[in-house]
């Protein structure tokens, strides 16, 4: 069995929707919208609360932290490597990564401001150990990002905490995909998948947005979405106008500010309108079926044709092709039902250029009297 085929099997049966907290995304439901504050905090537990208000105020309905432990995903040469970049905290890298995580105490107070304000709170974890707490920690899904979608056993051990999975598939071969996929779903069935590109910023001919489609088709019924790293807000609407069911994008006090993900992130502001713009998406898509809205009947009756006397028709009299023809207004009989009118007796006087009443319909035909 080929493993394209295996995760059909998978995926059979599947609910076309997931729940993180009290909230359900995909098929048929609102566009879920994630705040990726990350590493935007730049270490400031108060900064940091002040982007779970200001995600709140702007309408997102979760916000997304990174955890990770540096000493158990870097080998101690790349910890202690001179980081001379202008976005550094600290000298070398290990260091700088230190210098942007929480402890456990502070991670606590963001979980409960987030509680106390009304968002879900959860994060990307990068390893055994910071899943591990974050489990402590209550969290309502998990998220792995990009560079980890390669790391099997992290995935099924996230996966085994019985709690949502979201994937990111920024830097990954459909291969790649296609096997943490199904690592997961071994293990637990709510995953939900992002395509993304993981440049920061992202130009718009490296978007790449129909693979999305190629998500949505091939892990049908799984939700998905997209996870935008693009300056400005464009590529985020058509994701949604092309049926993405989550929304998650970068998050920033003020794009200028020292770090290496402010510049591709949205400043309150710009959340706001891109939020207020998906849910002008939604009631733009409106429903998979045909509307005829109240308001269109005077429009139509204005404005589409019905059929009409083309001469005087007397009463008693067989009504033929040549008697009648179509014009406005939209009120009477349609022309589509001109063979249902032919052959009827007139059963009262009908003046010439008049629209043919609708009863005419139920007159009797030539061969019944």
């Amino acid at each position: 069995m080929t493993l394209k085929q295996k995760i059909k099997n998978l995926l059979k049966g599947l609910p076309n929707k997931v729940k993180i907290g009290r909230t359900y995304l995909g098929y048929e439901r609102p566009v879920f919208i994630i705040a990726e504050i990350g590493i935007n905090h730049n270490g400031n537990l108060s900064t940091a609360k002040k982007l779970i208000m200001e995600a709140k105020k702007s309408g997102a309905n979760a916000v997304k932290f990174q955890k990770r432990n540096p000493e158990e995903i870097l080998i101690k040469e790349w910890l202690e490597m001179p980081y001379n970049s202008p976005n550094a905290f600290a000298p070398t890298y290990g260091e700088h990564k230190k210098k942007l995580e929480f402890s456990a105490k502070q991670y606590k107070e963001l979980k409960d401001y987030a509680s106390k304000v009304g968002i879900l709170f959860f994060a990307s974890v990068w390893d055994f150990i910071s899943a591990d707490f974050m489990e402590k920690l209550e969290v309502d899904a998990y998220k792995i990002p990009s560079a980890d979608l390669i790391n099997l056993p992290l995935l099924k051990y996230v996966a085994k905490k019985d709690k949502p999975v979201l994937i990111s598939t920024g830097m990954n071969t459909l291969e790649e995909i296609d096997e943490a996929v199904k690592t997961i779903l071994r293990e637990n069935y709510r995953l939900a998948i992002f395509h993304c590109v993981s440049l920061y910023p992202c130009e718009d001919e490296k978007v790449n947005l129909s693979f999305m489609n190629v998500i949505k088709n091939r892990y049908k019924p799984l939700p998905f979405g997209y996870s935008g790293h693009e300056m400005g807000y464009l590529p985020t609407l058509a994701a949604v106008s092309m049926g993405a069911h989550i929304i998650e994008r970068h998050f920033t006090l003020d794009k200028t500010m020292r770090g290496s993900d402010h510049s591709a992130s949205l400043e309150p502001k710009e959340l706001k309108e891109l939020i207020d713009e998906i849910k002008r998406i939604e009631k733009i898509q409106g429903e998979p079926k045909k509307i005829m809205f109240k308001e269109l009947k005077p429009i139509r009756e204005k404005l589409a044709k019905s059929i009409a006397s083309k001469v005087k028709i007397k009463k008693g009299i067989v009504i033929t092709a040549d008697m009648v023809c179509v014009k406005g207004p939209g009120s009477g009989i349609k022309p589509a039902l001109m063979r249902d009118l032919i052959g009827k007796v007139a059963q009262a006087d009908i003046p010439k250029d008049k629209i043919i009443p609708l009863e005419a319909l139920r007159w009797p035909r030539r061969w019944l009297i």
